[in-house]
């Protein structure tokens, strides 16, 4: 065939697909299931099980008080979750951000106090002292060399002592006198909680950074393998500061949240644990412990999850030591079932 007559082929060019046909497509069940994830799917069905056997024990369980009272309750340890799942994605670990929510919190009441009752004050000083310790333990973890786990292993037992020593151990000031403290303990917008909504806030900022923009996408890529990270360009250590830098101003957040619902701030009991919860939610939101995996959607739905197990336990009257043993089962459990999806090899057996 001449160049000519090549020239003058005919080229089919494909009809587009009728907009109802392109709609119709994007419900496809397989589509659903895609978006929502089977991670997910698998959680919702859980938590399905949970409202339906804690209600079906307790009429009260089902009330709108009761549930809001659900989403109120995991909206500190719903906070530590969130960016414990930007730390885990990275490929680290912060083990210390319950402490640090302590020392905010601490921080939060006795700034307002020595200010004269300024609640922004207090609040400023909280957040300033999260950024110094999310930067103490960025440089410990680059600078120092130390394992992440390690590191902030070490520096949950140095803020909670941090925490005792400035506060004489314990509790400090006295903030339910304040409108502004009041608001965030107790007020609503459009009908929700005010903590309710900072969770949401901080969630879908964290959601955005990590789906839609190049750091979150650098984050991913740095935790699913860092030695390629590294030659395509990408500065870790920066990157690894920033991340625990971010840990740290959200753990004040959860801090000055716990000294308004407390009315005071706590050095050790409101933030007791609340590391082992964050890591719980991110494990069994999808976060994959190695990194390079997890996403804010499934984080918050396992943090719903755990919220509607604790308080189902507390109504139909189980003793409160037994969801530290549940949390504890969950954990395990959420690990087991990463290491199968795998396909890794078990630690002690043989390939």
């Amino acid at each position: 065939m001449s160049e000519q007559q090549l020239e003058l082929q005919p080229v089919a060019v494909p009809a587009a697909a009728p907009p109802r046909a392109r709609y119709t497509a994007a419900l496809t069940p397989r589509r659903i299931l895609h978006a929502i994830g089977p991670g997910n799917l698998s959680l919702i069905g859980a938590l399905a099980v949970i409202v339906a056997i804690f209600g079906s024990l307790n009429d009260g369980y089902l009330d709108p008080a009761n549930l809001a009272g659900i989403g109120d309750a995991v909206t500190v340890f719903g906070l530590l979750a969130v960016v414990q799942t930007v730390v885990i994605i990275c490929g680290a670990l912060d083990i210390s951000v319950g402490s640090q929510a302590g020392v905010a919190s601490v921080i939060s009441a006795m700034a307002f106090t020595a200010a004269s009752g300024n609640a922004l004050l207090g609040i400023l000083a909280a957040v300033g002292v999260g950024l110094v310790l999310g930067v103490v333990n960025g440089l410990i973890i680059v600078y120092g060399r130390v394992n992440p786990v390690i590191a902030t292993l070490a520096t949950l037992a140095a803020y909670k002592g941090l925490a005792q020593l400035i506060s004489g151990g314990k509790a400090q000031g006295f903030v339910l006198d304040n409108d502004l403290f009041i608001f965030l303990a107790r007020g609503k917008i459009i009908g929700l909680p005010v903590p309710v909504i900072i969770l949401a806030v901080v969630a879908l900022a964290v959601h955005v950074l990590l789906k839609y923009t190049d750091i979150g996408r650098n984050i991913y890529a740095i935790g699913g393998n860092d030695t390629a990270a590294r030659l395509s360009g990408i500065n870790i250590n920066k990157y690894l500061i920033a991340v625990f830098v971010l840990a740290g101003l959200v753990a004040a957040i959860a801090g000055v949240i716990l000294t308004a619902r407390t009315g005071s701030g706590q050095p050790v009991s409101g933030s007791e644990g609340l590391e082992l919860k964050a890591i719980t939610a991110a494990a069994l939101g999808g976060c994959a412990l190695k990194g390079g995996k997890g996403t804010v959607g499934g984080t918050l739905l396992a943090v719903v999850l755990l919220g509607a197990l604790d308080n189902g336990l507390n109504v139909v009257g189980v003793n409160t030591f037994w969801q530290n043993v549940a949390q504890g089962s969950l954990l395990v459990a959420a690990v087991v079932i990463q290491q199968r999806r795998s396909g890794e090899r078990a630690v002690g057996l043989p390939t």
